[in-house]
């Protein structure tokens, strides 16, 4: 079997594209067939200034560089490794040489399948506050009240440029995350794809919704053509 030829853009931040890369290997390997996959770097503070900027056209631009580069080495399907960077998503996805697979689409087919009534968020500030971009999940999404708020948006954004977690920005989380439980949340939507260095669904405390590996897992089922008519 001959699987599509993956294309990544990455680096925004550093750490979920390594979480991408090894769960795609991982999951190749499990499936017996041989990953083919190039990665196209991105800029993680350029990205963040124009998610704070609201600059969809000049983000869109970017995306469309990269993605002509991924068709030049033989891409076949293009992924976001980034949740902050599907803020213009749907403007890309217009222009885009290649399919996207698109992760806001995967994380609400997916919050649906579990039947979260309420869950809680974290992320960039846009993400917090969009309560994902204000798709309808079918459940209600709570963001960090108060000073909690504008720290974990400090904190993530440090962590993903840094690509490593510290313990004080994993105290952040944790914060969060226990008030978001102790508000009637039945689980926490990894809404930065960097926060795979803070949890796993293996070993968290709590449930989590695991944005950056669903994702991954989306773009590995469309890459073996799974779901194909």
């Amino acid at each position: 079997m001959t699987a599509r030829h993956i294309g990544l853009v990455g680096g925004i931040g550093p750490a979920a594209t390594d979480y991408y890369y090894r769960r795609l290997i991982a999951g190749f390997a499990a499936a017996g067939v041989p990953l083919t996959l190039t990665i196209a770097h991105a800029d993680a503070p350029t990205l963040l200034a124009n998610l704070a900027a609201d600059a969809v056209a000049e983000q869109t631009a970017i995306y469309t560089r990269l993605a002509d580069r991924l068709v030049a080495a033989g891409a076949e399907c293009i992924g976001i490794t980034s949740i902050a960077g599907h803020f213009c998503i749907d403007s890309f996805a217009r222009v885009s040489p290649l399919p996207v697979v698109d992760m806001i689409a995967t994380i609400t087919a997916a919050v649906r399948a579990q039947r979260f009534g309420r869950i809680g968020i974290l992320g960039t500030r846009t993400v917090m506050a969009s309560r994902l971009y204000g798709v309808d999940t079918g459940a209600e999404i709570v963001a960090p009240a108060g000073a909690a708020f504008d720290a974990v948006h400090d904190a993530y954004a440090a962590m993903a440029a840094a690509g490593t977690v510290t313990a004080a920005q994993r105290q952040v989380f944790d914060a969060a995350s226990a008030d978001l439980l102790a508000a009637g949340c039945e689980a926490i939507l990894l809404g930065g794809t960097d926060l795979a260095l803070v949890y796993s669904s293996e070993t968290s405390a709590f449930p989590i919704v695991d944005c950056a590996g669903l994702h991954a897992d989306a773009i590995r089922r469309h890459a073996l053509g799974e779901g194909d008519k």
